[in-house]
């Protein structure tokens, strides 16, 4: 999977882009066809100490991911935003099982009419 680190009006360190990827890369053990990401850092004029934003885009077959959040740190803003997609890819497997197990039993049902 392929993750682009995109820092808006600033830039970012090494170090970060190498955490965000890191940390990224481990929601590949809940969904392994995951095209790819975009990961968008800002900060936002506030006077609140919560002022970094990370934006997770994620696509995945079929549907896209997102999730946002807002932290004093970016590495804290990328952990809440990792658990956040983390959360949306279970449920989005779970979307896809029941959908997958709703099918196979129209199928048996329709051949049980022949």
């Amino acid at each position: 999977m392929n993750v682009t680190v995109q820092s808006i009006k600033f830039d970012a360190d090494r170090k970060l882009i190498e955490f965000i990827k890191k940390k990224t890369s481990k929601l590949e053990q809940f969904l392994d066809n995951i095209i790819e990401g975009v990961c968008y850092l800002r900060l936002e004029n506030v006077e609140d100490e919560a002022n970094k934003i990370v934006e997770l885009k994620f696509n995945i077959p079929g549907s896209q991911l997102f999730a946002k959040a807002q932290a004093k740190s970016f590495e804290e803003a990328t952990d809440l935003a990792v658990e956040s997609l983390r959360r949306q890819i279970n449920k989005h497997k779970t979307k896809t099982r029941t959908l997958v197990s709703n099918h196979k039993e129209l199928l048996a049902k329709g051949e049980d009419d022949f």
